[in-house]
């Protein structure tokens, strides 16, 4: 066997965070199953993750709070992964933020970290030192436009351009709808400088909740989850990615049951194959009603959308919609080689099955990735959150 076969059965670094502790699984390729190696428990909890291009090291951002709290507690943790084995150290000491983080990055050639924050919206770049370790905020000379209740920012391929999905608010009894936006500037990678370009909102952000995008791999398409309206976009952009189309060039409904949409139905995180081939969004439903003292699961669809994606046009075609085995996952990911998908639904819930009150637990389901796209499922690890949810989740290596 040559090493290049042997290598693809060794096993895949998988990380998933419950709270403050993040755990280290092994993906084992032969058997698309799970095995749990070790933990390790950071100063606060895990709010996102994102490794760094070319070194083995992984940023994760961190707070006391919560979508609902803000907390007053922020850092950014920088990990070593050893090579062989996958276990995780702290590499430096952690950096505090000024504001709970949502999300986070690392740009393409790995000289910056930029993190999203939601309350309030904004973002920040953070220069990476050679050794690693995040350094000093990059002061921004531009005054930027950052919109309302940012939640994810990436750096297009290009390195040129960097894209802030700003989801707005849903009215509620006491306040209008607030609107969403993607929010493009240019960048520089090496002053870490971003210099206001356009936002992205169609009918003026009304009726636009954007919660993630990717990009495709070749082309310049981009591909965009609207949380609040269960639907998914396709824009088409310039080759630098500084100039994006101010409609989609495609719009497409994710559920298959219309009717889930009144069962608190929301769609979330979203990628595309490694093979430009595929894109893969997740729906999620985790709506209750009262019986009898406690909260049941009322249904909805918790599944992941896999759409062939057209290669002259970009434009995705639902081909399957497959159940996460689980509820509400927050976080899903493909390992480098596009064989293999995990869901990481985040947390129990109670639900009726044949008459009966069960507990559907929290769990990392893995899919095995068939040369068409479609997801065959192979197994699951149950995960005991206690008080918690499993917040964040990824394939990295």
């Amino acid at each position: 066997m040559s090493t290049s076969q042997s290598n693809s059965n060794a096993p895949i670094p998988v990380y998933a965070s419950v709270g403050k502790t993040l755990t280290h699984y092994d993906l084992h390729p032969e058997t698309a199953s799970l095995s749990r190696r070790d933990s390790l428990v950071l100063p606060y909890k895990v709010q996102y993750a994102w490794p760094h291009p070319t070194t083995p090291l992984l940023y994760v951002a961190c707070s006391n709070g919560s979508p609902e709290a803000g907390g007053d507690a922020h850092c950014i943790v920088v990990l070593r992964r050893d090579a062989a084995s996958g276990v995780l150290s702290e590499h430096g000491i952690p950096v505090a933020l000024p504001s709970r983080p949502v999300h986070m990055t690392v740009d393409i050639t790995g000289q910056h970290a930029l993190i999203a924050y939601n309350k309030p919206s904004h973002l920040t770049v953070h220069r990476i030192e050679r050794d690693g370790r995040i350094g000093a905020i990059v002061q921004q000379h531009a005054t930027l436009d950052t919109g309302i209740y940012a939640h994810q920012v990436r750096v297009a391929l290009s390195n040129k351009a960097v894209i802030l999905v700003t989801r707005g608010n849903k009215a509620t009894d006491t306040r209008p709808e607030e609107p969403g936006a993607l929010k493009v500037y240019a960048y520089d990678s090496d002053s870490g400088q971003l210099t206001p370009g356009m936002s992205v909102a169609p009918n003026g952000g009304y009726g636009f909740g954007p919660r993630h995008i990717d990009f495709h791999p070749r082309q310049p398409w981009i591909y965009a989850s609207l949380e609040l309206q269960n639907l998914m976009h396709l824009y088409r952009a310039s080759a630098d990615g500084t100039k994006v189309e101010a409609t989609p060039a495609q719009v497409t409904q994710l559920l298959a049951d219309l009717k889930g949409a009144k069962r608190r139905q929301r769609c979330g995180t979203i990628h595309v194959h490694p093979n430009g081939g595929f894109v893969y969004v997740v729906n999620r439903a985790s709506g209750v009603e009262n019986e009898n003292g406690k909260d049941v699961y009322i249904g909805g669809e918790n599944n992941i959308v896999v759409c062939k994606i057209d290669p002259q046009s970009g434009e995705p075609v639902i081909i399957q919609h497959v159940d996460t085995c689980g509820v509400v996952a927050r976080t899903f990911a493909l390992d480098a080689s596009g064989r293999f998908l995990i869901a990481a639904n985040s947390h129990p819930i109670l639900a009726r099955k044949g008459g009966k009150l069960v507990t559907i637990p929290a769990s990392l389901a893995v899919f095995r990735v068939g040369g068409d796209g479609k997801l065959t499922y192979v197994s699951k690890v149950d995960v005991d959150t206690g008080n918690d949810t499993q917040f964040w989740m990824g394939i990295v290596g």
